[in-house]
């Protein structure tokens, strides 16, 4: 199958890559590339790709494609509070217009990287697909609005699955530290000590980023009757933590390593626990291979490996939020978070 995949030089992206060539799929990469000089290890690895930002793709630039598995997106909350219109114009708009462009040209296959984030705040309920949908902030309600435009657009001629991935974690060639798990270790392998930045009570769940390029293997390779129009939770029911047990868990791995709490509730409203039946049941091969304590071990080692410093996890090779204003106040993107083209030369 030919595939396109956007935000193919991301933290789930560069993992994607490899996942669906190793598949027997034909894969090309589009991407605009904000964190081209954040790689962790080895770089991403070579194939056929577009520089370009998902905002600006024309029909001639879906041509000839089966399918479209649409990662780009400004990610996380803090990036997407940077400037709103930023990440509806981007994550919404762009989205909706990639949709109908592809539909238009043929594409068939549209896997959408939606969120669990979209669940907001939901003490005690432990969430199934058909869960009122509480989004908090510009990066969840542009996920909403997503999910409800593509969903209009579906029909026996193109297939569009909402992929509501859990919080995701693990070693990528684009490796990210703002999120929980991949943050906590950072902290214990940089500090010594492991820092929780709330109570430690909200609840998470959390999927390795090489479970989620499998669970949208599985999809893409699905029959379109069962997958089209669909949301799937995707992670483990096993695998939704406070996020104090997850501190416990990467204290086991660093062992000498202490806990410190914040012990007050922390800036992220979010609290959710999700079910993630409906996809393990539509999909039996669909077998996760990593967990919490085998995660937390694979970037400890990877992390000692290769000498993260504090300097370099707090920095703005590995923290979204950084990166893009160290773009902004360096000039090199302008007031639309368009590359300049001195700014692009630069690369």
């Amino acid at each position: 199958m030919r595939v396109l995949i956007t935000g193919d030089r991301g933290y789930i992206g560069t993992i994607m890559v490899r996942c669906l060539a190793a598949r027997g799929h034909e894969v090309t990469g589009l991407d605009t590339d904000y964190y081209f000089d954040g790689n962790f290890g080895s770089p991403p690895e070579d194939y056929p790709r577009l520089q370009k930002d998902i905002r600006d793709v024309t029909a001639e630039d879906l041509a000839g494609y089966d399918a479209i598995v649409h990662l780009a997106a400004l990610s996380n909350d803090p990036v997407g509070s940077l400037r709103e219109e930023w990440t509806y114009g981007i994550n919404y708009e762009a989205s909706v217009k990639l949709a109908q462009l592809a539909k238009k040209g043929g594409v068939r296959c549209f896997l959408y990287a939606s969120s669990c984030s979209l669940y907001g705040a939901a003490e005690g309920d432990i969430l199934t697909e058909e869960a009122p949908l509480r989004p908090f902030t510009a990066y969840a309600v542009s996920k909403v609005r997503t999910e409800e435009a593509l969903g209009a657009l579906a029909d026996a001629s193109f297939a569009p699955t909402f992929m509501r991935n859990a919080t995701a974690y693990g070693v990528s060639p684009r490796l990210r530290a703002d999120i929980v798990l991949n943050n906590l270790v950072g902290w214990a392998v940089t500090t010594g000590k492991i820092r929780i930045l709330s109570d430690g009570t909200p609840w998470r769940p959390i999927v390795h980023v090489e479970d989620i390029a499998q669970a949208f293997a599985l999809v893409l390779e699905a029959p379109h009757a069962v997958v089209s129009n669909q949301a799937f939770n995707i992670g483990c029911n096993d695998q939704n933590y406070q996020v104090r047990e997850l501190a416990a868990i990467v204290a086991k791995v660093a062992t000498n390593c202490s806990v410190e709490c914040a012990g007050e509730a922390g800036p992220d409203p979010r609290n959710y626990r999700v079910n993630f039946s409906k996809f393990a049941r539509a999909f039996p091969a669909f077998q996760p291979a990593w967990d919490a304590m085998k995660g937390a071990r694979q970037l400890y080692e990877a992390y000692r490996a290769q000498g993260l410093t504090l300097e370099a996890f707090q920095g703005r090779r590995y923290v979204r939020l950084n990166q893009i204003r160290h773009l902004l106040e360096t000039g090199r993107l302008d007031t639309t978070l368009r590359w300049r083209k001195d700014g692009e030369n630069e690369r």
